[in-house]
């Protein structure tokens, strides 16, 4: 089995965009760090995001910074994103899809790998639900939030096509990323999502067409190398459990 660490160009990977978003009442928490495209760093607490930008308090002072000046926010996730993603690891889609919206409502367009993934997480929930119109929805919505991310609306949306089971619209979104991610090896940390789900997508696209040992080869390189995100990852390994338990597949 090659399971040999991949890239994916710069083309692919995530790209900081604006987004909008509401606030809530959140806790009071310690001081982030906030680069500016600028290259300047801004220590100050993060309160959540409006429909401008991130607001962000320092000292007596509440201000906004808008989305197209921020260039990244060093933040750990809130509580109700860890409890999303263990909901949904644990199959409690209603639990999940609760805390995944609360994140999206008071942190959506924060440029952030677990505020990328919570808003993606909407629509991943609604894929397991069957509800793929508001999977739809939720993915076109995570676009609006980041619209740079072209590539990652694409996996998604290739998951909606693998429901439906048009296996050839979901191979012609997802094989660009893997073929590329095949070729170049040490990804950036903040491509690994990114090919992750797109190897999970992969998966099931073989998976569902019979090639088993294929199937198995891509989750267990989501399980075991492009592991930035935990939903694609939990999904993969029970895929892959399954494959090997029920089926005797084989890596190649």
């Amino acid at each position: 089995m090659n399971l040999r660490r991949c890239f994916v160009p710069r083309q692919l990977l995530f790209l900081l965009a604006a987004g909008l978003g509401t606030l809530g009442a959140l806790p009071a928490r310690g001081q982030e760090t906030i680069t500016l495209r600028s290259g300047q760093t801004v220590q100050a607490t993060v309160l959540g995001t409006t429909p401008d930008g991130v607001k962000v308090q320092s000292g007596a002072a509440v201000m906004v910074e808008p989305f197209a000046l921020v260039a990244s926010v060093s933040m750990h996730a809130p509580a109700e994103y860890e409890a999303a993603v263990v909901a949904y690891e644990e199959r409690d889609f209603p639990t999940a899809l609760a805390n995944a919206q609360w994140v999206a409502a008071n942190f959506g367009g924060l440029p952030t790998p677990w505020a990328r993934q919570a808003m993606l997480m909407l629509g991943d929930i609604d894929v397991s639900m069957d509800k793929l119109p508001d999977a739809e929805a939720a993915y076109q919505n995570y676009q609006r939030y980041y619209p740079a991310a072209s590539a990652e609306l694409n996996v998604s949306l290739a998951r909606i096509d693998v429901a439906k089971k048009d296996y050839d619209a979901a191979k012609a979104k997802v094989d660009p990323i893997t073929a590329e991610a095949m070729k170049i090896r040490n990804p950036p940390d903040e491509a690994g999502a990114l090919i992750g789900r797109a190897f999970y997508v992969s998966g099931e696209i073989k998976e569902a067409t019979g090639d088993l040992p294929g199937a198995l080869e891509d989750y267990l390189r989501t399980v075991t190398i492009f592991t930035q995100d935990r939903v694609a990852v939990a999904t993969a390994q029970e895929r892959a459990d399954a494959l090997r338990k029920d089926q005797g597949a084989i890596v190649p």
